[in-house]
């Protein structure tokens, strides 16, 4: 039994109007659908039904089986008719305490009232600073598809326009890639950006529509939304930003067939703050930057490429913000805290004087700190400690360099895999990891082998589902299953070797028998490319430690590996058994508990007394309040964002004066 209807609900089923809808469809007995475009998703699925992207005035269709299914679907279509479905519970939402009795955080996009009468806002912190300004909203029309299907005749013109503006798109960020004025950051992006516009799967997905008798626009929009999807999954930043990547390149396609030039960042004001509900990397990357104050975006988060520029460029930024984002397009002003990711409409004088106070202090520490960008950590006994940057991509070795990182701790190599249609070359992995191995030499540079699972899939790797993903089929569990993937990565990591000092460090592991596979497996390749003539290097091989069993048999795992990392991000969350996406269960996540504490304090010992190099790659491996306890432990290396690389330094040579 089915029914269509308009969605009526006000922006669609974004997050809560969608957790809203699945609650009440988890009432019924019936098994309930949700149809849109002909793509059919459970309606008791909260991931499900936001990946299917359900936006105000489309049409879909709800289908139900079952004893209830009248009931059911005139429950359901009864709450996508109503505009106001998924307000009526955020009262409940803004509660002011929680069942522990504790104050509640507010929510990513809550508005509670702050100081002097402002409004306050909060999002991610993708970009630390503080900068208060003008705003300058920057919300260009949406764009969309004339909505008529194409007569026969018709078809093998609109397929030659939709070929003529994809070959316009990719000269005119040709032309950008060669003016020296573009940084090597903003290059790289750019790069991929072209990338992705001279993909098959995006063309040939939109070819594919106008072929079937769509108008250009409207196949590029679904085109983009559909090979979107693909980058997408809840809680998951690096996808998210290459859906935002797959949408800002159609937007520049649609653009050059409507005939049309997107809104320009050309005249902002010195010093205002950029707000906007998305901006892509490539109108951001060609904007005055040196004149924007800051930036305040709906979506995205800290790994997407709006975040990597701010970042590279100095700029405080505030994303994520969802839906919220458009109580700033009337604002006249906008205080920007990109150290905690809150934004405060029209500032009252009290929090100017207040953020006019933290921008003084924070210009005089980053003045006191660039001291330390060149300084070697040494301590009293002359031991020297690392201080590394965790990387995800090439475009952010320009922000690690200029930090004074002393090598690469952590380099994902997620992102290399997410950021295509396909799965990346062995000749496209090596270049890549050539490149990190040269820019850093001869610092070591540690690459972590694929880090992928369930919860944030991949183009050419099918993922089952899985109850849950960060207990399932991830990490080295999946390389070791797919020696097709993982050989290529390690045959491209051994050609990079030769040319500077390349560490390999495996993710998720937790029996002794994955690394001795892993071995067998580097054997094999390196067999191979002797074999073939094929320059390569051999590399040491490490473990990251994030599981509990990896603690527990870290005194038999030192005497297989050259290094321990420890990756405080995840261990914590495995030994307090509480998800890190999760805000009911965030206090629980808390690197200084003394059962984290404890697994830091025994992985150290364990990897101390084989004689190994003992790191750590979480985001605690920044922190100036906990680096001596580390170091003390017997950690060497610290790696972390490389805007925490000159505060460590300084915290190390601190330990070292006091002797």
């Amino acid at each position: 039994m089915e029914r269509s209807t308009i969605v009526r609900v006000h922006e669609g089923l974004h997050a809560r109007p969608a957790t809203r809808f699945v609650k009440l469809a988890k009432g019924f007995e019936s098994d309930v659908e949700l149809i849109k475009d002909g793509k059919a998703v459970s309606a008791k699925s909260s991931v499900k039904l936001m990946l299917l992207a359900v936006k105000e005035n489309q049409e879909v269709t709800v289908r139900a089986n079952g004893a209830d299914a009248i009931e059911a679907l005139e429950a359901l279509i009864g709450y996508l008719e109503n505009p106001r479905a998924g307000l009526d519970d955020e009262a409940e939402a803004q509660s002011p305490a929680n069942d522990a009795g504790q104050e509640a955080a507010p929510a990513p996009g809550s508005v509670p009232a702050a100081p002097g009468g402002a409004n306050r806002l909060r999002g991610v912190a993708a970009s630390e600073g503080f900068a208060v300004g003008p705003a300058f909203a920057h919300f260009p029309p949406d764009i969309a598809g004339q909505g008529r299907m194409l007569r026969a005749e018709e078809i093998k013109g609109e397929i030659d326009r939709f070929r003529t503006a994809v070959g316009a798109v990719q000269a005119r960020m040709d032309h950008a890639l060669a003016q020296d004025s573009l940084s090597a950051g903003d290059r790289g992006i750019v790069a991929a950006l072209r990338d992705i516009a001279a993909d098959d799967s995006l063309t040939g997905e939109a070819e594919g529509l106008i072929k079937g008798g769509n108008d250009a626009v409207s196949a590029v929009i679904t085109a983009a939304s559909t090979i979107a999807a693909e980058f997408s999954a809840v809680d998951d930043h690096y996808l998210n930003a290459r859906a935002d990547d797959v949408h800002a390149v159609g937007r520049q396609i649609c653009l050059v067939l409507l005939g049309q030039d997107d809104v320009s960042l050309e005249n902002i004001p010195e010093g205002a703050i950029l707000i906007a509900d998305d901006i892509g990397a490539w109108d951001l990357a060609r904007a005055p930057l040196k004149r924007i104050g800051g930036v305040v975006c709906g979506h995205g988060g800290a790994t997407s490429h709006i975040a990597i520029i701010a970042r590279s460029h100095g700029i405080p930024a505030v994303l994520g913000l969802g839906d919220q984002v458009n109580a700033l397009r009337t604002a006249r002003d906008v205080a920007l805290d990109g150290n905690a990711g809150h934004v405060i409409i029209d500032p009252d004088e009290a929090t100017r004087a207040d953020f006019a106070g933290r921008i003084e202090a924070a210009a005089k520490e980053r003045a006191g700190l660039t001291v330390f960008k060149t300084v070697t950590p040494k301590l009293a006994d002359g031991r020297i400690i690392e201080v590394a940057a965790n990387i995800g991509s090439l475009e952010e070795i320009e922000a690690a360099q200029e930090a004074g990182a002393m090598g690469i701790g952590l380099f994902r190599t997620e992102l290399l895999f997410m950021r295509h249609m396909h799965l990346p070359s062995e000749d496209m992995q090596a270049e890549t990891y050539a490149a990190l191995a040269k820019a850093f030499a001869p610092y070591p540079v540690i690459v972590r082998t694929l880090d992928i699972g369930g919860d944030k899939p991949i183009a050419g790797i099918e993922f089952p589902d899985e109850e849950n993903p960060f207990l399932g089929w991830r990490g080295i569990r999946m390389c070791l299953d797919r020696p097709d993937i993982f050989k290529r990565q390690l045959r491209a990591l051994l050609r990079a070797a030769v040319h500077g000092n390349i560490k390999v460090m495996l993710p998720m592991v937790s029996d002794i028998s994955e690394v001795r596979q892993t071995r067998v497996l580097v054997d094999e390749c390196t067999a191979e490319l002797k074999a073939e003539g094929v320059p390569h290097a051999s590399f040491d091989l490490g473990v990251m430690i994030e599981t509990p069993a990896a603690v527990l048999i870290a005194p038999a795992l030192a005497k297989e590996v050259a290094f321990f990392s420890i990756g405080t991000n995840d261990l914590t969350q495995y030994i307090m058994a509480a998800d890190r996406l999760n805000p009911t269960v965030a206090k629980l996540n808390d690197v200084t508990n003394p059962a984290v504490m404890s697994a830091i304090e025994m992985t150290a010992k364990a990897g101390v007394a084989a004689g190994i190099m003992v790191g750590m790659c979480g985001e605690a491996a920044g922190r100036p309040d906990l680096i001596a306890t580390f170091v003390k432990m017997g950690l060497t290396e610290l790696s972390m964002s490389p805007a925490s690389i000159q505060r460590a330094k300084k915290a190390i040579m601190a330990m070292a004066a006091e002797g």
